[in-house]
Protein backbone atom coordinates (compact mmCIF):
# COMPACT_ATOMS: atom_id res chain seq x y z
CA UNK A 1 0.00 0.00 0.00
CA UNK A 2 1.72 3.28 -0.73
CA UNK A 3 1.17 6.39 1.26
CA UNK A 4 0.95 9.91 -0.11
CA UNK A 5 1.42 12.46 2.38
CA UNK A 6 0.67 16.30 2.09
CA UNK A 7 1.75 19.15 3.86
CA UNK A 8 -0.95 22.33 4.34
CA UNK A 9 0.01 25.46 4.06
CA UNK A 10 2.01 26.74 0.71
CA UNK A 11 0.91 23.28 -0.69
CA UNK A 12 -2.81 22.49 -0.37
CA UNK A 13 -4.19 25.92 0.90
CA UNK A 14 -2.98 29.31 -0.18
CA UNK A 15 -2.85 30.85 3.44
CA UNK A 16 0.00 33.21 2.73
CA UNK A 17 -2.22 36.66 3.24
CA UNK A 18 -3.55 35.32 6.77
CA UNK A 19 -0.27 34.29 8.15
CA UNK A 20 1.14 37.16 7.55
CA UNK A 21 -1.39 39.05 9.00
CA UNK A 22 -1.84 37.60 11.92
CA UNK A 23 2.05 37.39 12.48
CA UNK A 24 1.36 41.89 11.96
CA UNK A 25 -1.23 41.70 15.21
CA UNK A 26 0.76 39.34 17.00
CA UNK A 27 4.28 41.20 16.92
CA UNK A 28 2.37 44.36 16.73
CA UNK A 29 0.90 42.93 20.51
CA UNK A 30 4.62 42.69 21.64
CA UNK A 31 6.09 46.12 20.18
CA UNK A 32 7.64 44.17 17.95
CA UNK A 33 7.98 45.67 14.27
CA UNK A 34 6.91 42.84 11.88
CA UNK A 35 9.19 40.83 9.58
CA UNK A 36 9.16 41.62 5.82
CA UNK A 37 6.55 39.82 3.70
CA UNK A 38 9.28 37.42 2.03
CA UNK A 39 10.82 36.93 5.83
CA UNK A 40 7.39 35.74 7.28
CA UNK A 41 6.47 33.38 5.00
CA UNK A 42 9.99 31.27 5.06
CA UNK A 43 9.03 29.65 8.25
CA UNK A 44 5.89 28.73 7.17
CA UNK A 45 5.98 24.91 7.77
CA UNK A 46 7.84 25.21 11.15
CA UNK A 47 6.00 24.68 14.38
CA UNK A 48 5.09 28.34 16.15
CA UNK A 49 7.70 28.59 18.58
CA UNK A 50 10.20 27.01 16.01
CA UNK A 51 9.08 30.01 13.47
CA UNK A 52 9.10 32.56 16.05
CA UNK A 53 12.63 31.50 16.64
CA UNK A 54 13.98 31.70 13.99
CA UNK A 55 12.43 35.40 13.34
CA UNK A 56 12.98 36.80 16.80
CA UNK A 57 15.79 34.85 17.93
CA UNK A 58 16.57 32.56 21.21
CA UNK A 59 15.68 35.58 23.30
CA UNK A 60 12.25 36.91 22.43
CA UNK A 61 9.21 36.22 23.65
CA UNK A 62 8.47 32.62 21.55
CA UNK A 63 5.78 31.72 23.87
CA UNK A 64 3.96 35.24 23.70
CA UNK A 65 4.42 35.56 20.37
CA UNK A 66 2.99 32.42 19.64
CA UNK A 67 -0.56 32.62 21.95
CA UNK A 68 -1.23 36.07 20.13
CA UNK A 69 -0.63 34.44 16.85
CA UNK A 70 -2.93 31.77 17.44
CA UNK A 71 -5.40 33.78 18.87
CA UNK A 72 -4.80 36.25 15.47
CA UNK A 73 -5.37 33.67 12.95
CA UNK A 74 -8.73 31.90 14.17
CA UNK A 75 -9.93 35.72 14.77
CA UNK A 76 -8.93 36.42 11.20
CA UNK A 77 -10.14 33.19 9.77
CA UNK A 78 -13.75 33.99 9.51
CA UNK A 79 -13.02 37.36 7.79
CA UNK A 80 -13.60 36.85 4.14
CA UNK A 81 -10.57 38.44 3.10
CA UNK A 82 -8.38 36.22 4.37
CA UNK A 83 -10.39 33.16 3.23
CA UNK A 84 -7.80 29.87 2.34
CA UNK A 85 -8.38 29.05 -0.79
CA UNK A 86 -7.52 25.47 -2.26
CA UNK A 87 -4.29 26.01 -5.13
CA UNK A 88 -5.68 25.21 -8.51
CA UNK A 89 -6.15 21.71 -9.23
CA UNK A 90 -5.56 20.30 -5.87
CA UNK A 91 -8.84 19.29 -4.80
CA UNK A 92 -9.66 17.83 -7.39
CA UNK A 93 -6.22 15.61 -7.21
CA UNK A 94 -6.95 14.72 -3.60
CA UNK A 95 -10.53 13.39 -4.99
CA UNK A 96 -9.20 11.40 -7.47
CA UNK A 97 -6.84 10.30 -4.78
CA UNK A 98 -8.94 9.50 -2.56
CA UNK A 99 -10.77 7.12 -4.70
CA UNK A 100 -8.74 4.74 -5.59
CA UNK A 101 -7.65 1.53 -3.48
CA UNK A 102 -3.80 1.26 -4.06
CA UNK A 103 -2.81 4.07 -1.78
CA UNK A 104 -3.43 5.66 1.05
CA UNK A 105 -3.26 9.51 2.35
CA UNK A 106 -1.87 11.72 4.88
CA UNK A 107 -1.10 14.93 6.01
CA UNK A 108 2.01 16.51 7.78
CA UNK A 109 1.98 19.79 8.57
CA UNK A 110 3.11 22.72 11.35
CA UNK A 111 -0.62 23.38 11.85
CA UNK A 112 -2.87 22.72 15.18
CA UNK A 113 -4.70 19.56 15.07
CA UNK A 114 -7.73 22.08 15.33
CA UNK A 115 -6.76 24.15 12.31
CA UNK A 116 -6.06 20.51 10.34
CA UNK A 117 -9.61 19.51 11.64
CA UNK A 118 -11.28 23.00 10.43
CA UNK A 119 -9.65 22.76 6.75
CA UNK A 120 -10.79 19.36 6.48
CA UNK A 121 -14.06 19.93 7.45
CA UNK A 122 -14.29 22.98 5.35
CA UNK A 123 -13.36 20.99 2.07
CA UNK A 124 -15.32 17.64 3.02
CA UNK A 125 -12.21 15.50 3.56
CA UNK A 126 -13.76 13.84 6.40
CA UNK A 127 -12.59 10.54 6.40
CA UNK A 128 -10.22 10.82 3.16
CA UNK A 129 -7.11 10.61 5.12
CA UNK A 130 -5.62 7.52 6.92
CA UNK A 131 -3.41 9.64 9.23
CA UNK A 132 -3.10 13.29 10.12
CA UNK A 133 0.06 14.70 11.60
CA UNK A 134 0.36 17.99 13.41
CA UNK A 135 2.03 20.43 15.45
CA UNK A 136 0.49 18.96 18.60
CA UNK A 137 1.69 15.25 17.78
CA UNK A 138 5.62 15.73 17.10
CA UNK A 139 8.32 17.94 16.94
CA UNK A 140 8.61 20.70 14.32
CA UNK A 141 9.66 19.46 10.65
CA UNK A 142 12.30 19.05 9.31
CA UNK A 143 12.93 16.30 12.51
CA UNK A 144 11.79 12.77 10.88
CA UNK A 145 9.57 12.08 13.88
CA UNK A 146 5.95 13.35 12.24
CA UNK A 147 6.73 11.67 8.75
CA UNK A 148 7.62 8.23 10.49
CA UNK A 149 4.50 8.40 12.56
CA UNK A 150 2.33 8.82 9.50
CA UNK A 151 3.95 6.06 7.60
CA UNK A 152 3.46 3.57 11.40
CA UNK A 153 -0.27 4.86 11.41
CA UNK A 154 -1.24 4.31 8.04
CA UNK A 155 0.85 0.83 7.88
CA UNK A 156 3.17 1.87 5.17
CA UNK A 157 6.88 1.53 4.73
CA UNK A 158 9.49 4.72 3.69
CA UNK A 159 10.34 3.23 0.11
CA UNK A 160 6.18 3.08 -0.48
CA UNK A 161 6.14 6.52 1.26
CA UNK A 162 5.89 9.94 -0.88
CA UNK A 163 6.05 13.24 1.07
CA UNK A 164 4.84 16.48 -1.08
CA UNK A 165 5.41 19.71 0.36
CA UNK A 166 6.50 23.40 -0.37
CA UNK A 167 10.03 23.98 1.77
CA UNK A 168 12.74 23.27 2.74
CA UNK A 169 11.39 21.68 5.62
CA UNK A 170 9.44 19.06 4.56
CA UNK A 171 11.95 17.88 2.03
CA UNK A 172 14.41 17.46 4.84
CA UNK A 173 12.32 15.57 6.89
CA UNK A 174 11.41 13.07 4.11
CA UNK A 175 14.81 12.65 3.29
CA UNK A 176 15.79 11.55 7.05
CA UNK A 177 12.67 9.35 7.09
CA UNK A 178 13.67 7.59 3.85
CA UNK A 179 10.65 8.70 1.62
CA UNK A 180 10.33 10.33 -1.44
CA UNK A 181 10.86 13.90 -1.12
CA UNK A 182 8.54 15.72 -4.16
CA UNK A 183 8.66 19.60 -3.82
CA UNK A 184 5.47 21.79 -5.48
CA UNK A 185 6.92 25.26 -6.85
CA UNK A 186 3.59 27.18 -6.09
CA UNK A 187 4.70 27.39 -2.26
CA UNK A 188 6.88 29.79 -0.12
CA UNK A 189 10.41 28.18 -1.09
CA UNK A 190 12.60 28.24 -4.27
CA UNK A 191 12.67 25.42 -6.42
CA UNK A 192 16.37 25.37 -6.49
CA UNK A 193 15.91 25.57 -2.43
CA UNK A 194 14.28 22.28 -2.59
CA UNK A 195 16.25 20.47 -4.83
CA UNK A 196 19.20 21.79 -2.23
CA UNK A 197 17.24 19.79 0.63
CA UNK A 198 16.87 16.50 -1.27
CA UNK A 199 13.63 16.72 -3.79
CA UNK A 200 13.71 14.04 -6.28
CA UNK A 201 11.69 16.81 -8.50
CA UNK A 202 9.72 19.60 -7.86
CA UNK A 203 6.53 20.22 -9.98
CA UNK A 204 4.82 23.64 -11.00
CA UNK A 205 1.37 22.33 -11.44
CA UNK A 206 -1.12 19.62 -10.15
CA UNK A 207 -1.48 18.06 -13.18
CA UNK A 208 2.45 17.23 -13.32
CA UNK A 209 1.85 16.12 -9.42
CA UNK A 210 -0.99 14.01 -10.77
CA UNK A 211 0.97 12.18 -13.44
CA UNK A 212 3.50 11.34 -10.65
CA UNK A 213 0.88 8.68 -9.22
CA UNK A 214 0.62 6.94 -12.91
CA UNK A 215 3.58 4.27 -12.15
CA UNK A 216 5.90 3.50 -9.68
CA UNK A 217 6.78 6.14 -6.64
CA UNK A 218 10.17 8.18 -7.18
CA UNK A 219 12.97 7.09 -5.98
CA UNK A 220 13.80 8.60 -2.13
Amino acid sequence: MRLVVFDVDGTLVDSQHLIVAAQGVAFAEHGLACPERREALSVVGLSLPQAFRRLVGEDGPIEGLSESYKRAFNALRLDPDYEEPLFPGMGDLLAKLHARNDLRLGIATGKSRRGVEHLIAANGWEGWFATTQTADDAPSKPDPAMLRQAMDEAGAVPSATMMIGDTTYDMAMAVSAGAAAIGVAWGYHSPGALFGAGAVTVVDHAGALADLFSGPLPPA
